[in-house]
């Protein structure tokens, strides 16, 4: 027995496979291999059986450090509120009705599986390896779930629901009418839910602009946060702040938004805002300075603003920039223009003290141009005819805010007395006379087209001085028409001839029919307002009299 036991294992020693060669003496442990490895848990017992004997009982985690995150937002900071509860400074879960506020079930599974298995530490690693920075981030993220003591309801009138955990602390200081819904809802505590605090706010135009508001409270640099929404939001934050009596975000709200250029309707917004709202008067003074005009400055006919600005445009020089001012001045008194609130601001006797200054002034020019001028008058450095130009642009601009305002009719009486001009236009040269028809011609449109009302001897009298001169420098303003509308000119001097008497009419048909068969080229066709006035006297006045 003892041969065939010998021989067996010599058998079964022949047929093992030849084992590897020894490791090194100096490894304190055999290096892992796929050949050695083992099952990580009996390869760990193995190890330190002999340190679990002497650790004490480890008790399992506290289930609210389940609800941390390994690090804060960095939005939130310091560690005030758990990094998962996104677009909030807490939790934010919206949710369609009202459930009790349990812990989440795979939370609670997740807690127990842990009890179940109590971590065990391993005191060959050092204080800098992964799991002793995971404990400390456990530990951390903990504290921070310790200070999310509150949780806040906010319900808006659409049906929305946000559900936000909150460090009652930073609320409450923050905020006064927080402060004391937490005070009054203090010993009100679920014993599910034990030693969390529950409000709720409801009726809550936009809860959006709600949650933004509260994150505001937790931030460091305010304005910044501001600056990134933009104007509009930063008013809606600020009339939520006024709600909730946050006075800091009232403050850097008032801060932000007076130091930045705001549109139109973002003007309008605020202007609402202060409407219903009332804010102390010392915080809003700098927003309000730019919204009201101070007392004794909002009326333009006591302070002539309108006057001082047209005064401005007809005393400049360049004449670019007289053309751009005339056209935004124009747009600011149009009756159409959401900036004219009061027609009355333009003042008719300080417009007709401007027009009397540049007729004062054009017969200067004239009279420097027909050499009777003194000497001191010809001191100026622009061209004879570029000044004359410029008094008849004043002179037709002045006429078309006079005219839509209806206070011209006394520019056509004005006009129509200039009888110095008129003598002087015969002897001046044609490239300097015609500059006064163009001011005739707007006069003659205006009353062909109805928009002057003058009394009959005003229109005679506008006709017997300026209807002949118009026909000789009618070729010029042809060729240099300056932005008169010269066929317009044609059909309305027609229609303002046939206003006057018949026998008044025939005489200037006269004339202008020897000056239109003498060149019709440089003569207005007013055929067809002949006619008329031909039927209307040999025709129809026959039959009339019968």
């Amino acid at each position: 027995m003892a041969d065939r036991g010998s021989r067996i294992s010599s058998a079964a020693a022949s047929r093992r496979p030849r084992p590897r060669a020894a490791w090194c003496c100096s490894f304190a442990a055999v290096p892992g291999s796929p050949d050695l490895r083992s099952s990580p848990r009996h390869h760990y017992h193995q190890r330190h059986h002999h340190h679990l004997s002497k650790l004490p009982p480890q008790p399992p985690p506290k289930p609210s450090s389940l609800y941390s995150s390994p690090s804060p937002t960095s939005k939130l900071g310091l560690g005030i509120i758990d990094p998962r509860r996104i677009l909030s400074p807490g939790r934010v879960s919206p949710i369609d009705s009202d459930p009790p506020l349990d812990p989440l079930p795979e939370i609670v599974a997740s807690a127990a599986a842990a009890a179940a298995e109590p971590e065990i530490s391993d005191p060959a690693q050092g204080e800098g390896s992964p799991a002793s920075q995971r404990a400390e981030t456990d530990r951390c993220a903990s504290s921070r779930e310790r200070s999310l003591d509150l949780r806040l309801r906010l319900k808006g009138k659409d049906g929305t629901c946000l559900l936000l955990e909150l460090d009652s602390k930073v609320l409450c200081e923050s905020s006064r009418f927080f402060a004391a819904m937490v005070l009054e809802a203090t010993g009100k505590i679920s014993d599910e839910l034990a030693g969390y605090t529950r409000i709720e706010v409801g009726g809550i135009e936009d809860t959006d602009v709600f949650r933004k508001t509260i994150e505001l409270m937790y931030e460091e640099d305010a304005l910044r946060a501001l600056a990134k929404a933009g104007v509009s939001p930063a008013i809606d934050i600020l009339e939520v702040s006024s709600t909730i009596m946050f006075d800091r975000g009232i403050t850097s709200c008032l801060k932000y938004i007076e130091g930045v250029p705001w549109t139109e309707s973002e003007e309008e917004k605020l202007k609402s805002f202060f409407s219903r709202c009332t804010l102390d008067e010392a915080t809003a003074q700098d927003v309000l300075a730019r919204l009201r005009t101070p007392p004794g400055r909002c009326d333009l006919q006591d302070n002539h603003l309108a006057i001082h600005l047209i005064q401005s445009v007809v005393n400049g020089i360049c004449s670019n920039a007289r053309k751009e001012m005339q056209s935004l001045v124009n747009g600011l008194l149009s009756k159409s223009s959401v900036y004219q609130k009061d027609p009355a601001g333009l003042s008719k006797e300080s417009l007709y003290k401007i027009c009397h200054s540049c007729l004062n002034s054009l017969v200067e020019l004239f009279e420097e141009a027909s050499g009777s001028a003194a000497d001191e008058n010809k001191n100026s450095n622009k061209p004879l005819v570029e000044r004359i130009s410029k008094q008849v642009e004043n002179l037709n601009w002045l006429l078309e805010i006079l005219t839509n305002n209806q206070m011209a009719e006394d520019f056509v009486d004005l006009w129509a007395q200039q009888a110095e001009l008129i003598k002087m236009h015969e002897k001046a040269s044609p490239m300097v006379r015609y500059e006064l028809s163009r001011v005739s011609a707007s006069l003659f449109i205006a009353l062909g087209k109805g928009k002057l009302h003058c009394r009959g001897e005003t229109r005679s009298a506008l006709f017997c001085g300026w209807f002949r001169p118009l026909l000789m420098d009618f070729g010029w303003l042809q060729r240099c028409s300056k932005g008169l509308d010269v066929r317009m000119l044609e059909e309305t001097l027609g229609q303002a001839l046939l206003t006057l008497p018949l026998s008044q009419q025939q005489s200037l048909f006269e004339e202008w029919f020897r000056f239109f068969a003498g060149g019709a080229t440089e003569c207005p066709n007013l055929g067809q307002a002949f006619q008329v006035w031909w039927r209307r006297s040999f025709v129809r006045s026959a039959s009339f009299n019968l």
